[in-house]
């Protein structure tokens, strides 16, 4: 192929290749060579221009094939247009005498058709420069079409198109000879052709004025009579033409001179409408006929002229546009619904008819109102709707008003106001549904009397229109919940009030039927009271049903709808009426088949009715419990439904009886009858009704087999039973596209309705399948035809095998004895019955005996070969299921041979086509029928595949084709190159008017692409030659005129792109994507915007700058003009604004997630601006004025200011109206963006680093910079009118304050950015707070006030106040009491409000407390900071007293809320004993959901809880009472409210239940910790605890045992904390558990102390030494696991530490001396986790009696000196890690534990304690050569530890003592100058120590050495700090000894100590000129000498006078210092005081 990449075309190489290749090469190279003129110069083209002309023509008579033609054309344009255009006439002859030739053979049609395609192409390149040539051309053109196949015509037509195109105006001499042609060719019967020839028209109109003038009538009626028998494309395309002609003919404005020529004349729009309307009505029939035919009452409109004529309108109404449709709306509408009211009867004649053309209507107003007005007009339309509801209204009550009750329905009047009303209401409720809450406006209003108007309909004569009525009230009820509750309050009032008007009580229970329904949609619900309204006023219905005859029938049936009704409700609501609806279930049918006699010997044909309505009321009820209560159904429930089904079924077996005695009225009662039965016993397990299985089937066989069953129902029944795959080869009417509602019709054929809610008034509660429209039930004859067939799978799979055999014999039997149509209808209602057979016995994996195999078989092989396309589909699926259900592979390859010789013999299409797709199926199902038969079954189907006289052969064949590649997978890889081949054949030769070959083409080429998957990367001959053909594949299918086509290329791409993206050109495919966004074709708009989700993922950078760069280079389509200006991004979110196709609104929003994630960081402004672009654009201007006014001075700050006033230009925007869910998502956008920025760069959340780097670079964009924007959305969003975008616009605040209340402000030191903002912020949470705003706004609304208190960005009071005091308005609110909460809702969504509010002041409360420990913190120790300055801001104790004054009543509430949370939270085991009315805040019915609410708040209440107990110390328990006004605190809470009347509790039992309530609450949580959850839950629950155990009071109870079991409390807590930590890594949840653990043995601690306090008083004992047993392990020294307080922290904290430091556990490291590698430093959380953990450990043994604490003293040992060996790492400067010094902070806790000393213990502890310093010991030796890296320091500081806390018994046994001395002299001769230094400190406190059997031995052995060590110093005079340093603690030891010595001794040791202090002296001169080093040893030698001189005077003068010498250096060194003591002040002095000082601190432990 690469050889096909020239300038001109390699004939050699493609005269070597066979006919598929070289059509592949030179299709190849005709791309290429398009690619390459537009890239070449010129010149060069010019050069070779001869030759490739040449060469271009010669290939037109080579038969190209219409691919390749159409490119050859486009290239010999380019060439032309590009190069010379001499020869350009010679070309245009050859191509005419191609034309003209008379050679009329099939072989040469190919070089005709490019002949046209060429001069087309020619001329619409080279336009006006061709003008001389044209007329002869067009001529030669128009007669050869005279002669021309179908084909030819279509390519003509084309051709005339472009050449209208090419030379605009200039055509205007042909104009009318091209419309003449054109004209014929619009009623072509080749569908293709018209299309063609609606194109070339609308091409025509463009330049011809008469077309949409003079002959304007001519052509509407031409186009009527296009759409009769018309297909989809021809209906898109010719509706377009005529929408587009009447649309210029309204708006055109004709100049003065060319009106006289044209004698043109001015169209008016009702002329226009007229003209429309009279397709509508009379189709294409002309004027006068039509008006004949009326007379006669014969003539009824095609659906599919009625279809394209609506189509047509909207094209009509687009065209003219939105502002066009908003000025003349109001004449619009009246004419749309003039069309359905029956003054005009001819289209409403039949119900059928004017259910379709309601249908119609409808859509037009759907497609108008819905898709081009924004929401403003949409409210103004609702309006001019209302008034035409009103208008028709007026007509209704005149008639009733003076008609008597016999007259009032037979006048024509009403029923011709009734279509009309039902499209005008249910418009309106579509309306109102997708305004959502912004429409609450209109409602208000009460001049437009919008819901009296719709409510006064549910009275109307007219049961649609009641129905209608009732949905449009549903669709208010969804859009506006706030009006759900006063809806069904007014209705039921209505009921009640007029149940003696039939009318009434069925229009208003449809009314309350589809509110109910309306309840699944609305989360905050209806209050539960209703379900016993609405229960009562059913029974009451039902038993006054029969008291009065004429209402008796109204009455049964509105009783019925409102319980099944109710059963939506869901098991919470419909539990409590269980028992009655069964009851009345129970009565309505009779008890016994006897009495079911006795009741047909009675009785009239009106009792029958009423008694049939009655009890299919009844089964629909059941049928509504079993769907929608599930949890109901317990086996005591079902026992009790089943007993009447008997008798149902019966009651089925004789309807037939009762029809012959009562006559034809019955028939539609006994039909729903039926029906709703069925419906019921799908639903029931087949085990419920076993006794009546057989009289059920042969029901059903009878109902399948009946005579009046529906030939046209193929369409309901059997889509269902085919593959979704399979429809869309079958018939285009089955495939999803915008026009579906009304396209539906067609599908049914004319005899048959569409679906409507008259046919099933029951629909109206369900929830609808298609989302927001209207139900659309089946006529009842149909629907009992789908059930029959269901059940009838369901029954006959659970009969005997005899029964079934039979029952298949009459089922066959009857097919054969019925004739023609009938037949056919008998055939597909049993072939349905079948399939399901199959279906049900595949999927519950039963099986069938062989004669039912056989005759099963026999059936589906008759339908295999029916004319029906869909029956010949559904019979493949069902010979699959077969095979899969026998599972025997030779009957598999039995069927398989079947089709093999069926297809071999057969010749007719329909044979062909059905065992083709019944191979496909075969293999689709069983994944292949063995290899053998693969290769035959591919051949087959090859071969079919060619068959070029059939279309429909070949679809169908290429279809089974790709199914069966796809399941054979990797055995296909031989015959992928060969189908390869094939597809590329046929790709290059079948005519684009077959579109459905090329879709079932692309089909197998994407199959194909699968099977190859990742080989395709490949880059071998074979592979490469595979990817080449597959791309040229996609290239033809993408020139492809049809949609779908393009649809199946654009998959294609996407697969190739998946497997191997470095081959799929990226820029050609965005380009094909971005042409395609806005087509008409739905499933094209799904391709793209599929291929799209999957491009942006990877690369959604290079796609995003593809887009706009072929917009800026093309810029002529409507999609590239919003792509130019706002980007791929911004024109993606202007197509989810319009688009309504669910799965596609999700495909675009995925996409533009992923573009999000990918590029907001970069592109930040860009995004930005759309989001605000989005939400400003409908923004209510006035509201946002508010916000400029703090920002006047932030121009500087790179905000863009202008959002308000960006919009002047005059340019149309392209979100000029979006719609509120487009803003919603606009807003959500606004969070992502902030979270991306936060994984981001750091600047983008700091203001002083975002402008320098600004500064620095300006392409730099950061989030900080744009604040204010982002402020000023959420503003925009949080005010609006839709709740759902306040809630959004509020969670954005929310975002925005988490993200940026930290931010410093650089400009105002110690303020925070965000600060300018608070009236923003105030200003959009105002109207959160208002009464009338729903409670899931006030909810967020109080989460945003407290996160907004809590942030700290607010510092003055007064400011602060506004907000609190919105916080404080909704606690009254709380206090009030039910009274004040709305009732609205459902009572859970004021549980969620209140508990809301309760949160929000518990966040408060806690950060409020937080921020008054830290001011106190701040304030004791004052560090002069910004830092400090904040955080001791005033508020931070005027927040506190802020609180505090509603504190009282926010600790009774937040208690009472507890205490709810604790009752919801018990098992179901105890809901005997919860409060049967509920608890404060949730009533018992509402438990389920209120429980939600609870779970997300319990947890900051219950910390604010514990807080403001452990502030009262459990002090005072009236508090704050008297400012409640009421009892909020249940029974167990409040003081002497209990309703039992008992005793008043005690304080003390105020406190205790208040105390277990807390603890109870935590223990539970920590103990079953949920997957959900959140570590700041399990966290903020912890410090709970930690705060309830901070007063004594707690401790008191946790310690205390007197209570029942609470030592084992606090042992159960200690087991719950182990487990937290053994479940959650979280190193904070670990930590805060670690403190509760601290607090228990603290606790512990006390109680221990506190009895032996009092043992001691009450004994009297006057000796300490005497401490009673008291602690745990009391005589015995044992501890039980699970009862021991500190067995279970033991357990715990080595938990901890083997975590950390697993070498730790013996087990782990095989021996218990650890063999291990190097210390380790811990991480921080680490360290701090450790440290924790042996803080405790130091305090167990005070909890212990003395044999207890020998018990755990080794373990506790073992901890403490493993982790300082484990731990110990050489630190800078000698440093001690943190872990280090907390376990020697733990073993001097441990050595001077009163446990040493006390005389039980004092042996065993003092064994144990010498074996410990053995083991610190052996460190610095180790047996098995680990640990070289230990940290001498660290142990010699333990060792210290060790000699100077524990008792001397321990420490100066001989040989430990010994040992000790060899490490400290050790540590002396050290070469590390920090070992030195820190030794010398060490021995400076042991030296010191009073008990002189310690300290002398030490200074007997080192003393000597430390002398010798300074002398040498000395000589040596120290030059560096560290030797300084060294010197100086040597100095300080010296000194020590001096203070120790005894007094004889003491005058050696100060004359050793003088000379070498003198030594060190400098003279004047020296002191000038020394260094830094000697001048602070001078410094330090001075200072000394100074304290020693007076201390010991006499030795000091002897000294001095011995050595004169040192007398003179010492006066010499005063003099100079004192000298320079005035030169300069004395700095360095200071410093190194403070460095000495330092070191003290650092051993202040020891």
């Amino acid at each position: 192929m690469e050889l096909a990449h020239s300038l001109l075309l390699n004939e050699e190489a493609s005269s070597q290749l066979g006919e598929v290749q070289k059509a592949e090469f030179i299709f190849e190279w005709l791309r290429y060579l398009e690619k390459l003129l537009l890239a070449t110069n010129r010149a060069d083209v010019r050069e070779k221009q001869k030759a490739l002309v040449e060469q271009l023509l010669s290939l037109l008579n080579s038969s190209p094939g219409p691919p390749t033609r159409k490119l050859l054309a486009q290239n010999l344009a380019i060439v032309y247009s590009i190069g010379d255009t001499f020869s350009v006439y010679e070309t245009i002859d050859k191509c005419n005498d191609l034309i003209r030739s008379k050679d009329d053979s099939p072989s040469y049609l190919p070089t005709k058709l490019a002949a046209v395609v060429c001069l087309g192409a020619l001329y619409k390149k080279l336009g006006r420069i061709l003008a001389n040539a044209f007329t002869d051309t067009v001529g030669n053109i128009l007669k050869a079409m005279k002669s021309a196949e179908s084909q030819g015509r279509y390519e003509i037509m084309l051709s005339l198109q472009s050449i209208l195109t090419g030379l605009g105006a200039a055509a205007a001499p042909c104009h009318r000879d091209v419309y003449k042609a054109a004209r014929s060719c619009l009623t072509d019967r080749s569908m293709a052709v018209r299309c063609a020839a609606a194109k070339c028209l609308l091409e025509l109109q463009n330049e011809a004025v008469f077309m949409w003038s003079t002959d304007l009538d001519s052509v509407a009626t031409l186009c009527f009579k296009s759409f009769e028998g018309s297909n989809y494309d021809v209906r898109i395309s010719v509706s377009k033409l005529l929408g587009t002609v009447l649309a210029k003919a309204v708006i055109a404005k004709h100049p003065g001179a060319a009106a006289s020529r044209q004698n043109a004349r001015r169209v008016s729009l009702e002329e226009v409408l007229e003209l429309l309307g009279t397709g509508f009505l009379r189709g294409s029939s002309g004027f006068l006929r039509a008006s004949g035919d009326m007379l006669k009452g014969s003539s009824s409109v095609s659906r599919d002229v009625r279809v394209g004529v609506t189509q047509a309108y909207v094209v009509f109404v687009s065209t003219l546009g939105g502002a066009w449709l908003e000025k003349n709306f109001a004449v619009f509408l009246s004419h749309t619904l003039s069309l359905v009211s029956q003054l005009n009867s001819k289209a409403t004649q039949t119900q059928t008819d004017a259910v379709c053309c309601r249908r119609c209507v409808s859509f037009i107003l759907r497609a108008t109102v819905g898709g081009l007005l924004g929401e403003k007009a949409q409210i103004a339309a609702a309006k001019d709707i209302c008034q035409a509801i009103w208008k028709l209204k007026k007509v209704v009550d005149a008639v009733l008003s003076d008609g008597n009750l016999e007259t009032r329905l037979s006048s024509t009047d009403v029923a011709a106001s009734q279509h009309a009303l039902v499209c005008a209401l249910q418009e309106l409720g579509n309306l109102i549904h997708g305004l959502g809450t912004t429409a609450a406006p209109l409602l208000q209003e009460s001049s437009t009397g919008l819901l009296d108007g719709v409510v006064s309909m549910t009275l109307h004569p007219s049961v649609s229109v009641r129905l209608a009525a009732a949905w449009c009230l549903h669709c208010i009820a969804v859009a506006l919940p706030s009006q759900l509750t006063p809806l069904l309050d007014r209705c039921l009032e209505r009921i009640a009030t007029l149940k003696s008007s039939p009318e009434a009580v069925t229009g208003f229970s449809f009314a309350v039927a589809a509110l109910l329904g309306a309840v699944a949609h609305c989360p905050l619900g209806i209050p539960h009271g209703k379900g016993k309204i609405i229960m009562a006023l059913a029974e009451d219905l039902l038993c006054s049903a029969a008291q009065n005859s004429r209402l008796s029938l109204q009455r049964t049936q509105a009783g019925w709808l409102l319980i099944a009704a109710l059963m939506t409700l869901g098991p919470a609501v419909v539990s409590r009426h269980l028992a009655r609806v069964l009851l009345l279930w129970k009565c309505v049918f009779p008890a016994s088949p006897k009495d079911l006699e006795t009741e047909k010997s009675r009785g009239d044909s009106f009792t029958w009715q009423v008694t049939l309505e009655g009890r299919a009321g009844a089964l629909c009820a059941v049928k509504s419990l079993i769907s929608h209560c599930g949890d109901l159904l317990t086996e005591e429930v079902i026992q009790r439904l089943l007993p009447p089904l008997p008798c149902a079924v019966d009651l089925l077996t004789q309807l037939s009886s009762i029809l012959k005695t009562y006559g034809n009225s019955l028939k539609t009662p006994s039909v729903v009858y039926r029906q709703r039965l069925y419906e019921l016993l799908i639903l029931l397990p087949p085990e419920t009704y076993k006794g009546n299985l057989s009289a059920i089937l042969k029901e059903l066989t009878a109902e399948l087999t009946a005579p009046d069953a529906q030939a046209a129902a193929s369409a309901c029944l059997l889509p269902a039973l085919c593959h979704p795959d399979d429809l869309l080869i079958l018939s285009p009417l089955l495939q999803e596209t915008d026009h579906r509602f009304i396209e539906e019709q067609l599908l049914l054929g004319n005899g048959v309705a569409c679906g409507s809610l008259e046919y099933d008034p029951y629909s109206v509660y369900e929830k609808d399948v298609g989302g927001d429209s209207v139900p659309k039930p089946l006529p009842p004859a149909l629907s009992v035809s789908n059930s029959a067939s269901k059940l009838f799978g369901v029954v006959c799979a659970h009969v005997e095998e005899a029964e079934r055999i039979l029952i298949l014999e009459q089922l066959l039997s009857s097919i054969k004895h019925s004739k023609g149509a009938r037949q056919q209808a008998v055939q597909l209602h049993v072939v349905c019955a079948v399939s399901n057979l199959l279906k049900y016995v595949a999927g519950s994996k039963r099986s069938l005996g062989p004669e039912v195999r056989r005759l099963v078989l026999t059936l589906v092989l008759g339908a295999l070969e029916s004319p029906n396309p869909l029956l010949r589909c559904a019979a493949s699926e069902a010979w699959a299921r077969l095979a899969q259900v026998v599972d025997d592979g030779a009957f598999t390859a039995g069927l398989a041979q079947v089709s093999f010789d069926k297809l071999k013999s057969a010749r007719d299409v329909v044979t062909r086509t059905g065992h083709s797709l019944a191979l496909g199926s075969l293999h689709r199902y069983l994944g292949g029928i063995g290899p053998q038969h693969l290769s035959s079954c591919i051949g087959v189907l090859y071969t079919l595949s060619q068959d070029s006289t059939s279309p429909d052969v070949q679809t169908w064949a290429l279809h089974s084709l790709s199914l069966t590649i796809d399941s054979a997978g990797a055995l296909c890889h031989v015959h992928v190159e060969p189908t390869l081949s094939l597809i590329i054949m046929l790709l290059l030769n079948v005519p684009p008017t077959h579109a459905e070959v090329h879709q079932s083409l692309g089909r197998c080429l994407n199959t194909l692409i699968t099977t190859l998957g990742p080989e395709l990367q490949g880059n071998n001959t074979s592979v490469s030659t595979l990817r080449t053909s597959c791309l040229l594949g996609c290239a033809v299918m993408q020139d492809n005129p049809g949609c779908l086509v393009q649809a199946q290329a654009i998959s294609c791409l996407q697969q190739l792109h998946m497997f191997a993206p470095q081959h799929v050109n990226l820029s050609s495919l965005v380009s094909c994507l971005c042409v395609n966004l806005c087509s008409p074709y739905l499933l094209l708009r799904r391709a793209v915007l599929a291929c799209l989700r999957q491009l942006v993922q990877r690369e959604a950078v290079e796609v995003s700058e593809h887009a706009v760069l072929l917009a800026r280079d093309s810029g002529d389509l409507a999609a590239d003009a919003d792509i130019k200006e706002v980007g791929l991004e911004g024109a993606l979110l202007a197509l989810l604004d319009k688009e309504t196709d669910k799965s596609l609104c999700q495909d675009i929003r995925e996409t533009l997630h992923h573009m999000l994630t990918s590029m907001a960081v970069e592109k930040l402004s860009f995004w930005l601006k759309l989001c605000r672009d989005v939400l400003a654009a409908s923004a209510d201007f006035t509201a946002v004025t508010c916000l400029d006014t703090m920002q006047e001075e932030e121009g500087d700050r790179g905000d863009d200011a202008s959002v308000l006033t960006s919009r002047n230009d005059g340019k149309p925007h392209p979100f000029s109206n979006p719609r509120w869910a487009t803003r919603v998502f606009a807003a959500d956008c606004v969070c992502r963006i902030i979270n991306q920025c936060e994984n981001a760069n750091r600047a983008h959340f700091d203001i002083a680093l975002a402008q320098e780097m600004k500064k620095s670079d300006s392409r730099n964009d950061f989030l900080v910079l744009h604040l204010a924007d982002l402020i000023r959305m959420a503003f925009m969003a949080a005010t609006d009118h839709s709740d759902q975008l306040r809630l959004s616009g509020l969670d954005t605040l929310l975002v925005i304050i988490r993200r940026f209340a930290d931010i410093a402000e650089p400009e105002f030191p110690g303020h925070v950015i965000l600060e300018q903002y608070q009236a923003n912020v105030g200003a959009a949470l105002r109207p959160a707070f208002t009464s009338e705003t729903p409670p899931d706004i006030t909810a967020k609304a109080c989460q945003v006030c407290s996160a907004w208190i809590a942030s700290g960005v607010v510092r003055d009071l007064s400011d602060l106040r506004r907000v609190h005091q919105l916080l404080v308005s909704s606690l009254m609110k709380v206090q009030a009491g039910k009274e004040a909460l709305s009732h609205l809702y459902n009572e859970s969504a004021s549980t969620m409000e209140i508990l809301a509010v309760l949160k929000a002041w518990a966040e408060v409360y806690i950060i409020a407390v937080q921020r008054h420990k830290s001011h106190k913190q701040t304030s004791k120790t004052p560090i002069n900071s910004e830092d400090s300055v904040r955080s001791g801001s005033p508020s931070a104790d005027g927040l506190l007293d802020l609180v505090c004054a509603d504190l009282g009543t926010l600790s009774k509430l937040w208690l009472a809320a507890l205490q709810d949370f604790a009752l919801l939270t018990l098992p179901a085991e105890f809901a005997s004993q919860l409060p049967v009315e509920g608890g404060t805040f949730y009533t018992a019915e509402a438990s389920e959901n209120a429980k939600l609410h609870y779970h997300s708040s319990w947890v900051l209440i219950l910390h604010a809880a514990a807080l403001w107990l452990t502030s009262t110390g459990f002090t005072d328990p009236d508090e704050g009472a008297a400012n409640l006004s009421r009892p909020v605190t249940p029974t167990s809470m409040c003081q002497g409210s209990s309703s039992s009347g008992a005793a008043v509790k005690s304080p003390e039992d105020v406190y205790t239940d208040r105390f277990h309530l807390i603890l109870g609450i935590s223990v539970e949580f920590l103990c079953s910790l949920r997957s959900d959850a959140t570590m700041e839950s399990i966290t903020t629950c912890l410090r709970a605890l930690q705060v309830l155990l901070d007063v004594p009071w707690p401790r008191s109870k946790i310690g205390s045992d007197q209570v029942i079991h609470c030592a084992d409390l606090g042992i159960e807590l200690l087991n719950v904390l182990h487990r937290v930590i053994l479940t959650r890594e979280s190193p904070s949840i670990q930590l805060a558990s670690l403190e509760v653990v601290r607090q228990i043995i603290c606790a512990a601690q006390e109680l221990v102390k506190e009895k032996r306090r009092s043992a001691e008083v009450d004994d009297g004992a006057s000796e300490k030494e005497t401490v009673p047993e008291f602690g745990e392990g009391k005589d015995t020294g044992g501890l039980v696991p699970g009862k021991s307080l500190v067995f279970a922290t033991l357990e715990l904290c080595v938990c901890i530490l083997v975590r950390q430091l697993p070498e730790l556990n013996p087990k782990l490291t095989g021996s218990p001396r650890v063999k291990a590698a190097k210390p380790q430093t811990l991480s921080e959380e680490g360290s701090r986790l450790v440290t924790a953990a042996l803080v405790i450990l130091a305090e167990l043994p005070a909890v212990c009696s003395p044999e207890g604490s020998i018990s755990i003293l080794p373990t506790i040992l073992y901890l403490a000196i493993g982790v300082l060996r484990e731990t110990a790492v050489k630190l800078p400067g000698g440093q001690l890690s943190s872990t280090v010094t907390a376990s020697l902070q733990a073993l001097k806790g441990i050595l001077t534990s009163p446990m040493a000393r006390a005389e039980k213990s004092h042996a065993a502890w003092t064994s144990l304690l010498q074996n410990a310093l053995a083991t610190v010991l052996d460190c610095w030796s180790p047996v098995d050569g680990a640990h070289q890296d230990l940290d001498e320091v660290s142990l010699l500081t333990a060792v210290t530890v060790f000699i100077l806390s524990a008792s001397p018994e321990v420490t100066t046994v001989p040989c430990l003592q010994k040992s000790c001395i060899e490490k400290f002299k050790a540590a002396l001769e050290s070469g590390d100058p920090v070992v030195q230094m820190k030794t010398y400190q060490l021995l400076h406190s042991i030296f010191q120590y009073p008990n002189p059997a310690i300290s002398y031995p030490y200074i007997y052995s080192l003393a000597s050495s430390i002398v010798e060590k300074l002398q040498e110093i000395d000589k040596r005079k120290p030059e560096d700090t560290a030797e300084l340093h060294i010197f100086q603690e040597g100095i300080k030891v010296l000194g020590a000894l001096v203070t120790v010595a005894e007094e004889q001794h003491r005058s050696q040791l100060v004359a050793c100590l003088l000379p070498v202090l003198i030594s060190f002296l400098l003279d004047e001169k020296a002191l000038g000129s020394a260094s830094s080093v000697r001048r602070s040893l001078h410094d330090f030698a001075l200072q000394n000498l100074m304290q020693i001189g007076p201390r010991h005077s006499s030795v000091f003068r002897t000294v001095m006078a011995s050595s004169p010498a040192l007398k003179a250096r010492l006066e010499a060194a005063v003099k100079g210092n004192q000298e320079s003591v005035r030169v300069e002040p004395p700095s360095k002095h200071a410093k190194s005081l403070g460095r000495n000082s330092s070191i003290q601190l650092k051993t202040h432990f020891l």
